[in-house]
């Protein structure tokens, strides 16, 4: 079951060429989720990888941190990119939820969607620069990429339900008892006062924002869509991220 639920969240969240799960299920997809930070493990050590190369060639802080935010969007397919643009699409488009969620599938970017994605690299961006002028920009780099990815084990929390029966939302919804999720984000905490060129609480207060953003995220979808899809775990994935970049920003 490790095995096959690793396979689903490397498959599902980068660009990794790995073979298919021999069984998805409820527990396989659960397990995927919570194996979310290590299947990242590869995007953080990418994005870190960009941020040394960039001081190294003495490259300005914000181009060194849009080519560390390009890389993991390009790593991870633009998956979590795509899905943030066509939830805002969804939640900006009208009332109706069936018109929301029918939107949403037809994977071309509207005004909104293009909109909101801008924004939001923006802020990426912005806020890894900052760490980069700081001095601990790696850190920051490799810590946000593997915090986005944790909040993944929230958004599949049993009791959250699916938008549609079908889909990756409909597979993974509810996947995870709430038990492991509460452990998983304090694992999440814990190692993250571990970062290097950090006081031990910014690791903390950068997982407590990243999940709090999220959690927002969720909330509105879940009640305006009626539950979540594979959009919304992208959309939740791209607030987090630039959630935890900003508190580790100064």
């Amino acid at each position: 079951m490790i095995g096959d639920a690793l396979r689903m969240a490397l498959g599902t969240l980068t660009a990794l060429p790995v073979p298919a799960p021999r069984t998805i299920d409820r527990r396989v997809a659960g397990g995927a989720m919570l194996l979310a930070p290590l299947a990242a493990v590869p995007l953080a050590v990418l994005a870190g990888l960009v941020v040394l190369a960039g001081d190294a060639l003495g490259l300005p802080a914000i181009a060194v941190a849009g080519l560390a935010v390009g890389a993991v969007g390009l790593a991870s397919r633009g998956l979590h990119l795509d899905g943030l643009a066509d939830t805002a699409d969804g939640l900006g488009a009208s009332f109706d939820r069936e018109r929301a969620l029918e939107i949403m599938r037809r994977g071309d970017s509207g005004p909104t969607g293009v909109a909101t994605l801008v924004l939001v690299l923006i802020v990426q961006c912005g806020a890894l620069s900052g760490a980069i002028s700081a001095g601990h920009g790696v850190t920051a780099a490799t810590a946000g990429t593997l915090v986005s990815r944790w909040v993944l084990a929230l958004c599949c929390t049993r009791g959250v339900p699916s938008a549609r029966p079908d889909g990756l939302g409909a597979t993974v919804a509810g996947s995870i008892r709430l038990p492991w999720t509460v452990a998983t984000l304090c694992a999440a905490a814990g190692f993250a006062t571990l970062a290097p060129g950090l006081e031990w609480w910014r690791g903390p207060v950068a997982v407590a924002a990243a999940v709090a953003a999220a959690g927002l995220v969720l909330w509105r979808c879940t009640t305006r869509l009626g539950g979540i899809t594979g959009d919304v775990l992208g959309a939740c994935v791209e607030i987090a991220a630039a959630t935890a970049w900003l508190a580790l920003a100064p």
